[in-house]
């Protein structure tokens, strides 16, 4: 059985954004683990919660690694958290999928795995600079999956996000 690490902010992640892919994802077959920067109950945006195991040290036992956006991402800086991004770059070096939606593409830049690669991402100005900076092909397309790397825009289009990890998987 696959085995996908879903990764979180532990207040105001994007709840249809969890939802959605994990929904896809699990119906796939998949084991799925959510994950924060500190263990317990995590608080999505809209009021979901979820309880979060700690942050894994590295890839290993896992498939797939999707962050998921979320003004939670920005309040705890998730993309400038040193763990947050050596786990990134784990998953990457080992060619095992990467995926990201809304916001959570700011990791995937700062962890400098998205050089060359079509990404998607929420389309404000910060973020498309970041992924711009990072050498990424910054799209605007809702869902883009470039090799081992999948993106999305947000949560409208979180349920073709799901698909197209499972898909991947």
């Amino acid at each position: 059985m696959k085995k996908v690490l879903f990764v979180i902010a532990p207040t105001d992640y994007q709840d249809i954004e969890l939802a959605e892919p994990m929904a896809k994802i699990a119906k796939a077959g998949c084991e799925i683990v959510v994950a924060s920067t500190r263990a317990g109950t995590a608080r999505g945006v809209f009021g979901g919660s979820v309880q979060a195991q700690a942050l894994p040290k590295s890839s290993e036992g896992f498939d797939a690694v999707v962050f998921i956006g979320g003004g939670g991402v920005e309040e705890h800086l998730l993309y400038c958290n040193a763990s947050v991004l050596a786990l990134t770059k784990d998953f990457a070096s080992k060619g095992k999928l990467v995926a990201a939606i809304c916001i959570g593409p700011r990791i995937l830049a700062k962890a400098g795995v998205v050089q060359g690669k079509r990404v998607a991402a929420f389309p404000d100005e910060e973020t498309i600079e970041m992924l711009r900076s990072a050498g990424a092909n910054y799209t605007g397309a809702p869902v883009e999956r470039d090799g081992r790397i999948i993106t999305a825009d947000g949560p409208s289009s979180a349920r073709a996000f799901g698909r197209a990890i499972s898909e991947a998987i």
